[in-house]
């Protein structure tokens, strides 16, 4: 009895031994995935307020000295 083969139970710790392999596996690429999510939100946070102070600092040229409307016709 120094092996599980002859009751059939080596077989079920192999299947559980794969299954826990990938297992492992989704959780690292998952992990991945995860680092990946974390670094885009952080790009896409930074060009949001990139984003916000150029519109901020147009809204400020705009007051500073507003558009001419002169020369243009209505309709």
């Amino acid at each position: 009895m120094d092996t599980l083969e002859p009751q059939g139970h080596g077989t079920v710790v192999d299947i559980l031994t794969s299954e826990v392999a990938n297992a492992r596996q989704r959780i690292h690429r998952t992990e991945l995935a995860l680092q990946r999510t974390e670094a885009m939100l952080a790009e896409n946070l930074a060009l949001r307020n990139r984003l916000r102070t150029a519109v901020e600092a147009a809204d400020r040229l705009v007051k500073i000295d507003p558009p001419s409307f002169e020369g243009r016709r209505a309709g």
